[in-house]
C-alpha cells in the first residue's frame, strides 16, 4: 500500500504521472466550496483536462441526497468505468467521494488528494469509504482502496486551528495503540511542531500497517477503533445539535479519554498512564459539555456501532500505552460510567 501514497511538498508532481500511465478516460475533480476556493488552485496546473463536482461542506451533507447530485453530475458528464475521480478535501469528500466512484457503473477508479490533517494520516488510507444514514455516522459504505494517494502538507497552511487540532486526535490514537515512545516523545511537546510532514509520515506508516494486516476488518484492524466507540456516539449525538456539534477529531478525543478509562477498570491501563493520556489531551482539547441527561442518549447510540456483535458491544482498549486489544465487550453501564468520568474531570 505505501508504495502508492506520496507525501511530500513534491507529491502533486507525481499525480501527472499516475494519470498520463494510466490513460483514464476522463478526469474528474469533487470537492467543495472551501477546497475551491484555497486547495484548487494548488492541484489544477498538475491536471489535464478536467470537470469539477462540487458539493457543500459538512458532515451534515455526507448523506444520500449528496451521492445522488454526484452520481447525476457523473451521469450528465457521461462517465463510463475508465473514468478516475480525484477527491480533494478533507474526510467528508473523501469518505462520499470514495463512495460514490465504487458503487457508480459497479466501479470506477478514483484518487484521494486528502487537504485536511485528519484526511491526510487517517481518513484517506485503508480503503473505507461511506457515507451517514438517519443520523448514523458512517452507517453505509464499502471497502475500496484507491489508485493512489497524495498528501501535501502544504495544504495545512489553509486550515483554522480547530481543524488542525481534530486532525491531531488521530495522531495521538496511533501512538497509544501502536507506538508509546512517540507518545512520550510528544506529550512533553504539545502541538507545537514545525515538521508535519514527519508526523504525517510516522501516522500513516502505523495505519498502514495495520491494514496491510488486515484490510477488511476481520481481526486485528480493529486496533484503529480506538476512542471510536464512545467516540462516534458522542459525534453522532451532538451532530443534531447545531450549537454543540463537534469535529471529528474532537469527539475522538472525548472517546479516547473515556476508553482510556475503561482500559483503566478493566485493568489494562495503568492509573499513572490513564493520568497522563488525561493531561495531555486536555492540553490540547477543550472539554466537551456534557449533561446528565445527555449519558443515557450516547450510550444508547453505541448500540449501533460497526464493530458491535449482535447486541454486545465490542470496544477496542488499550493494554498499556503503545498496545492495544480488540473485541472487548463493554456494557451500556460501562459507557455511561465513562462518561460521567468524562464529566468529572
Amino acid at each position: 500500500m505505501t508504495e502508492t501514497i506520496h507525501i511530500g511538498q513534491q507529491a502533486l508532481e507525481e499525480l501527472p504521472i499516475l494519470l498520463q500511465n494510466k490513460a483514464f478516460s476522463k478526469v474528474v475533480v469533487l470537492l467543495d466550496e472551501h477546497t475551491l476556493a484555497h486547495c484548487y488552485p494548488l492541484l489544477k496546473p498538475h491536471l489535464p483536462e478536467h470537470d469539477l463536482i462540487q458539493v457543500r461542506s459538512g458532515e451534515e451533507h455526507k448523506t444520500l441526497e449528496t451521492c445522488a447530485y454526484i452520481w447525476q453530475r457523473m451521469t450528465e458528464l457521461h462517465l463510463d468505468r475508465w473514468a478516475v475521480l480525484l477527491n480533494l478535501g478533507g474526510g467528508v469528500i473523501g469518505d462520499m467521494g470514495g463512495f460514490c466512484a465504487a458503487v457508480f457503473k459497479r466501479g470506477i477508479f478514483f484518487v484521494q488528494v486528502p487537504t485536511t490533517l485528519l484526511a491526510q494520516v487517517d481518513a484517506s488510507v485503508g480503503g473505507k469509504t461511506g457515507i451517514d444514514f438517519q443520523g448514523l455516522k458512517n452507517h453505509l459504505g464499502v471497502y475500496r482502496e484507491p489508485q493512489a494517494v497524495f498528501i501535501n502538507p502544504t495544504f495545512l497552511q489553509t486550515l483554522p486551528p480547530r481543524q488542525l487540532k481534530s486532525g491531531y486526535a488521530e495522531i495521538i490514537k496511533h501512538w497509544l495503540i501502536a507506538d508509546a515512545v512517540k507518545f512520550e516523545e510528544q506529550r512533553n511537546i504539545g502541538m507545537m511542531t514545525d515538521n508535519w510532514e514527519e508526523l504525517i509520515w510516522h501516522s500513516v506508516a502505523i495505519k498502514s500497517q495495520v491494514v496491510e494486516a488486515d484490510p477488511l476488518e476481520g481481526g486485528y484492524r480493529k486496533v484503529l477503533n480506538f476512542g471510536h466507540t464512545v467516540g462516534h456516539a458522542v459525534e453522532t449525538y451532538l451532530m443534531s445539535q447545531p450549537d454543540r456539534a463537534l469535529l471529528h477529531g474532537e469527539a475522538i478525543a472525548v472517546g479516547m479519554i473515556c476508553e482510556a478509562f475503561l482500559s483503566e477498570k478493566k485493568e489494562l491501563l495503568a492509573k499513572a498512564d490513564l493520568d497522563k493520556i488525561e493531561v495531555f489531551m486536555e492540553m490540547i482539547y477543550e472539554k466537551v459539555a456534557i449533561r446528565e441527561d445527555d449519558v443515557e442518549q450516547i450510550a444508547a447510540l453505541a448500540l449501533q456501532d460497526k464493530k458491535n456483535t449482535g447486541m454486545s458491544i465490542n470496544c477496542t482498549l488499550l493494554n498499556g500505552i503503545g498496545h492495544a486489544v480488540y473485541n472487548q465487550p463493554i456494557t451500556l453501564h460501562d459507557i455511561k460510567e465513562s462518561l460521567r468520568y468524562y464529566q468529572s474531570l
